[in-house]
């Protein structure tokens, strides 16, 4: 008690607190920030940071972090509740007496008379497509634990100027309780969302509550939260975040978004689990379906599709893309394939796996693939693995690279679904690849549609000149399968030519005129 009297002398302060080591108020001295007697005994197990606003937040944090014993680092200027609606200036000195360390000493002087703050300045409210956008890109790193709250706040869109000063302070206080201070949205008049800390203590709703009352309305707020937990990994657990609030928004509606979330983000991490524990049993199945020569009418080779069962294999897909779990899904799919091909009778069999975008984001899957077909190397000349665009690649130089490793290694590249994606064009001038796969949607149309004409030829024109053949997909009708082998396709795949089955069927139907049915081409 001698060494903090002392201390509290030497500070000549108002307060003298003393921290514990995570920066609680184990001890505290003095006059609070009201001076209607008030002491500081109540703060008392509080986090000296929690009692400052926040742009004197990190400056304390910094400070407490740095500090040693016998040094005085600068003194930090803050604000410091007072009461209800009133702060008070406040300069606060840190400092760490010897034989107290690890325990660390604030004296807090007061500066001025209480005041009420003006209507707070924060960042504008994002829309609920500004926060998937800020959720999806870099706002949150893999080993934040954060939580999504919904708030409530009916009349507050009533007219009026206090309504409007009112909206401005609680538009103020969810962005500060915001994780970075800049990521709550206004998803409808009076609904509004944010991701903060999983951990905060803030109660928002008394916080709302109180921001409406500073301007004489009285309110009734409601608050609901759902906390990102379970067992898996972190960055796939903050990528279900993404996933279930993107899907929420766009399946529940705004108005059942705070009610419908948290079930939401609990089943995306179940069909998480599901996924990754499919994957890692290989429970799932293959089929394959033809690719023929439109000229000759031979099987020229097999796309593998993977089949889930009940669920549609495009929404796992995308699942296992937002959640990162595509790359060891693309893997076990080659895996399954190469087993096709080294079984007795497939000798001459050749066959196409898609790989994600997402999935060229690493090394991971070039050197797994490799790895597969390290024993037996010739085989990788009977592989063919089709660039998906469901997923953007990140880093399309670096991709780039890692599809010529595998082009040297003698696997075939095919730019999968050209011409509808975004990046079609840039895929095609900046990613190595042998084969161009047009799309259906342009296949659909080609008979009855100039313009779809016009686009398949000049397609087929500039892969010509870039050294690099076309398929064209979803064939159903012999009329197609005429146009498409008329303007220069060279292979086709569809109904019109065999379903997908279990197991490679090389036997296909006659629709052009066939030299040798029956017969597997070469890639050439």
């Amino acid at each position: 008690m001698k060494s903090r009297l002392l201390g509290m002398a030497f500070a000549a302060a108002d307060t003298l607190l003393e921290l514990d080591a995570d920066g609680r108020i184990d001890m505290a001295l003095g006059a609070g920030p009201c001076p209607r007697g008030a002491t500081a005994e109540t703060w008392r197990g509080v986090l000296l940071t929690d009692l400052v606003g926040k742009a004197g937040q990190k400056p304390l944090m910094d400070a407490l972090a740095a500090i040693r014993p016998n040094e005085r680092p600068a003194p930090i200027d803050a604000l410091i509740a007072c009461d209800t609606d009133r702060v008070r200036r406040a300069r606060l000195r840190l400092f760490q007496l010897p034989d107290l360390a690890p325990a660390v000493s604030c004296a807090i002087t007061y500066d001025g008379a209480p005041f009420t703050l003006a209507v707070p300045e924060a960042p504008p409210l994002l829309s609920a497509d500004g926060l998937l956008s800020r959720v999806r890109g870099s706002l949150l790193a893999p080993d934040e634990d954060v939580a999504v709250a919904f708030v409530d706040v009916p009349g507050l869109a009533a007219a009026g100027e206090a309504h409007e000063r009112a909206a401005a302070r609680v538009a103020a206080v969810l962005q500060a309780s915001s994780i970075d201070g800049a990521s709550a949205a206004r998803l409808a008049p009076e609904r509004f969302a944010l991701v903060r800390a999983s951990d905060s203590q803030t109660d928002l709703a008394s916080e709302v509550r109180d921001a409406a009352a500073a301007e004489g309305l009285d309110l009734a707020v409601r608050a609901t939260e759902a906390a990102l937990s379970g067992s898996a990994p972190a960055e796939s657990t903050v990528r279900a975040l993404r996933f279930a609030l993107e899907a929420c928004i766009r399946e529940g509606g705004i108005d059942g978004a705070g009610a419908a979330f948290s079930e939401s983000l609990k089943r995306t991490l179940k069909e998480a689990d599901r996924f990754r524990t499919m994957v890692q049993s290989r429970d799932f199945a293959l089929q394959y379906q033809p690719i023929i020569d439109l000229t000759t009418g031979v099987t020229h080779h097999f796309e593998a599709l993977a089949r889930f069962g009940s669920r549609g294999p495009a929404d796992s897909i995308r699942l296992a893309e937002e959640l990162g779990l595509i790359e060891g899904f693309d893997l076990a799919v080659a895996e399954k394939a190469l087993q096709q091909l080294r079984r007795p009778g497939f000798g001459l069999t050749r066959i196409a796996v898609n790989v994600s975008g997402a999935s060229l984001g690493s090394n991971a899957y070039v050197d797994g693939l490799l790895r597969l077909t390290a024993a037996a190397p010739d085989i990788r000349n009977r592989i063919l693995i089709e660039v998906t665009e469901t997923a953007a690649v990140a880093d399309i130089e670096a991709a780039g690279r890692r599809l010529s490793a595998l082009r040297r290694a003698g696997v075939k590249v095919c730019l999968d679904d050209f011409g509808v994606g975004a990046a079609s064009l840039d895929y095609l001038h900046r990613l190595p690849a042998d084969t161009v796969k047009i799309d259906g949607r342009f296949v659909r149309e080609i008979v009855s549609d100039a313009r779809a004409r016009d686009l398949v030829a000049h397609l087929v024109e500039l892969c010509a000149d870039l050294k690099m053949t076309t398929i064209a997909e979803m064939i159903e009708t012999e009329e197609q399968a005429t146009a498409v082998r008329d303007l220069g396709v060279g292979y086709g795949q569809g109904w019109l030519f065999g379903r997908p089955a279990a197991e490679p069927v090389v036997a296909a139907p006659q629709p052009v005129s066939v030299r040798r049915r029956g017969a597997v081409a070469g890639w050439g």
